[in-house]
């Protein structure tokens, strides 16, 4: 039986990496899907999903713009009437401490993975509110929840999520809104090509997690359909490590082949 029966889901960063992995699993689970980002999906993309029923749709999106954001949020509502599920998984990564980075990026990675998804989620709570129930599922990382040396832009974007999503689950609880977030370590995107890339450092960096290897999208959108599904009707306010086992600790002697 399909997990999400006639659920209206808003995805950002829908057209690639885990956005796009949760656009198809939620499609697959009976729900109508509106996928956004900043461009049109690519050919393949589309291609990948024919079949799906409903099918999922594409809207371009800036996170960034909250006259933007407010629009697309409004014409999902007037065409759907309702939005139960909203996942933000828009975001960007980084290099860099706070000395060898600019302000302006700084700027530009905080806007798109933290005040972009708490744009989203303004303009996605009214009709949430209105019904009474709905699900909004934030895209942290391992780095929100723990260090990571050069990446000061992306741990405090991330870091900055977690604390969104309690601050969230706490302020809408009370209309049967929940509120969660997923953490995930390295998972094989587009995001994180240039990591693999690193053939040396990628193979390090994989065996940190317990389970010595990168994860897939997928894997992020299975845990992710459970929070948006009704078997996850009494938890709020988590943030989910998808991990691998990294956020466990740290491995000090190879894996055991």
């Amino acid at each position: 039986m399909a997990r999400l029966p006639n659920k209206i889901a808003v995805v950002t960063g829908g057209a690639s990496g885990i956005g796009l992995a949760c656009v198809r699993r939620f499609a697959t689970e009976g729900a109508q899907v509106i996928g956004l980002d900043v461009g049109e999906p690519r050919a393949d993309v589309i291609a990948s999903l024919e079949g799906l029923q409903p099918a999922p749709l594409f809207m371009s999106l800036d996170v960034r713009d909250e006259a933007n954001v407010e629009r697309v949020m409004q014409e999902v509502i007037t065409r759907f009437g309702r939005i139960d599920v909203l996942v933000n998984a828009a975001g960007v990564s980084s290099i860099g401490s706070i000395t060898d980075s600019s302000t302006e990026e700084w700027r530009r990675v905080l806007d798109i993975n933290l005040t972009g998804s708490m744009l989203t989620s303004k303009h996605a709570l009214p009709p949430m509110l209105a019904q009474r129930s709905g699900s909004i599922i934030n895209i942290g990382s391992i780095f929100g929840e723990q260090g990571c040396g050069d990446n000061s832009a992306y741990n405090v974007s991330k870091g900055g999520i977690s604390q969104l999503t309690r601050s969230m689950a706490i302020d809408y609880g009370y209309a049967n809104v929940r509120v969660n977030g997923l953490c995930p370590g390295m998972i094989d995107t587009p995001m994180t090509k240039m990591i693999k890339d690193q053939q040396e450092f990628y193979a390090f960096f994989a065996s940190q997690h317990m389970l010595s290897r990168a994860g897939q999208p997928e894997e992020v959108a299975n845990v992710a359909l459970f929070l948006a599904s009704d078997e996850a009707s009494f938890v709020s306010g988590q943030m989910i490590c998808v991990d691998g086992g990294f956020s466990a600790g740290r491995r000090f002697a190879p894996p055991k082949l």
